[in-house]
């Protein structure tokens, strides 16, 4: 695993971590003051935004990724493209790529996409 790998596992499995456990406010806490959240609604800006985005899905909902590819932006900026898969225990599971930049050890920009 090389050193941007290593930064962005550290950073997903806590976001994974808090997503698995139903915890919005602990996967809120992953993410920077002024980051840009993207996920399958209308974008949102910052904490509060993330954790109302996570506590509006379903208990059960868990979180499998696998990182593609990564590249160092900057000193402190690592860029991850993954997929995730999302189940759940009552519908299909949703699959999607995730593109996020990572600041030091919070995530400034996380964006999905269903292809």
């Amino acid at each position: 695993m090389n050193a941007e790998e290593q930064i962005l596992t550290t950073v997903l499995d806590r976001w994974k971590s808090a997503v698995d456990a139903h915890d919005p406010e602990r996967v809120a806490v992953n993410f920077t003051e002024d980051a840009i959240f993207q996920g399958l609604h209308p974008y949102t800006v910052g904490p509060k935004g993330v954790a109302e985005y996570y506590d509006s899905q379903p208990l059960g909902m868990v979180a499998e990724y696998e990182i593609q590819e990564t590249r160092r932006l900057a000193e402190n900026l690592v860029l991850g493209y993954l997929h995730v898969d999302f189940t759940f225990t009552d519908r299909d599971t949703v699959s999607v790529q995730l593109s996020l930049v990572v600041e030091g050890e919070k995530i400034r920009h996380y964006q999905v996409s269903r292809l």
